[in-house]
């Protein structure tokens, strides 16, 4: 008697075609089953749980707080021109000062702050000086004081002679502020121990509105960041983007992809609400990483790997608080909320 009759039909042909044979036999088998319970123009996906295990993994980056002293912000950016000045209004924790340099040369600046990696700290206006090598146009210096919102008005003089600093690309930025702590004691105390922040301001050969481009946060330690918004949905008291005419914001738009400073951010609509925007229950908690999206709560975020607003891949994602601190705020809320005298 032959061995081959105690065994099944299809023995032989499992034996030779391996694994991926049986793998594709299966998913036939699958697909039948799907076509006679959905019918037959209905599309199937086919995953099995490994790749969808792994699929679903979005690595959770290592974020260390740190306390900003520093806040700077363009009062009437509407009213902004190199002719007319610019106001500003710093919002620092601590006493600072606010150095404001004209005509900053473009290639220096970011050498300098190569310099704050590699060579020295740029905590002083001076320190910024010597690494510009003094290549500015015009400085102007203000005294800062703590928790105080104060407007300061920055203008070329008029014997500079400047109306334009010529079309993209440019060789100088036309403006950057500084902001230092003034006390040198604070620069011990804080990680982050200066701002540089490059502004544009629009004139007769640039008509792009006034706005701050980069925000750099230059840390004791010899690094420095570059300062991005997070795309969050909230209450907010501040203009919204939909004040702005879509003429205005298209002409805007194709400014800085002429000057290379366009960058492929979504137009978001705000909405009057903090909560996930998938749920719609949970607060907002995690940014996704790289669009920058604030959009998902906890409880969420583990069930997407794109983005639900714009559908971009999450790289990284990491949370703004951590479980620990939502607790403490609800906690204080409630006290908050109970009545004087009540008793529990």
């Amino acid at each position: 008697m032959k061995v081959d009759s105690f065994l099944p039909p299809l023995f032989p042909l499992w034996c030779i075609c391996g694994t991926q044979a049986r793998r594709r036999m299966m998913k036939a088998n699958i697909c039948k089953a799907a076509r006679n319970r959905f019918g037959l123009g209905v599309p199937v996906i086919l995953r099995n749980s490994e790749e969808t295990e792994s699929s679903t993994r979005v690595l959770k980056k290592r974020m260390r707080q740190v306390k900003n002293p520093f806040g700077l912000e363009i009062s009437h950016p509407g009213t902004a021109s190199v002719t007319k000045g610019i106001t500003l209004t710093p919002d620092c924790l601590e006493d600072c000062v606010l150095t404001c340099y004209w005509g900053c040369n473009v290639q220096k600046l970011h050498e300098a702050l190569q310099k704050h990696v590699y060579c020295f700290r740029i905590n002083t206006p001076q320190a910024l000086e010597d690494a510009l090598y003094n290549e500015y146009l015009y400085r102007q210096q203000y005294f800062i004081k703590k928790n105080e919102k104060e407007e300061k008005y920055c203008q070329l003089p008029e014997d500079a002679q400047v109306v334009d600093f010529g079309p993209v690309p440019r060789a100088r930025y036309p403006l950057i502020a500084l902001l230092t702590l003034a006390d040198e004691e604070d620069r011990e105390i804080y990680d982050i121990i200066s701002m540089v922040a490059v502004i544009h301001i629009p004139d007769e050969s640039y008509r792009l509105s006034c706005r701050i481009l980069y925000q750099y946060l230059l840390l004791a330690q010899g690094q420095y960041h570059d300062l991005k918004q997070l795309f969050m949905s909230a209450n907010s008291t501040a203009p919204s983007s939909c004040d702005t005419s879509l003429g205005e914001r298209s002409i805007d738009k194709s400014l800085l992809e002429k000057a290379g400073l366009a960058e492929d951010e979504p137009e978001l609509h705000e909405e009057n609400s903090k909560d996930c925007v998938v749920c719609q229950n949970g607060p907002v908690n995690w940014v996704l990483l790289p669009c920058r999206h604030t959009c998902l709560c906890d409880g969420c975020i583990r069930y997407f790997q794109q983005c639900p607003m714009c559908r971009q891949f999450v790289q990284e994602s990491f949370p703004l608080c951590s479980k620990k601190e939502q607790d403490e705020d609800e906690s204080t809320q409630i006290l908050e909320d109970v009545l004087p005298g009540r008793v529990f």
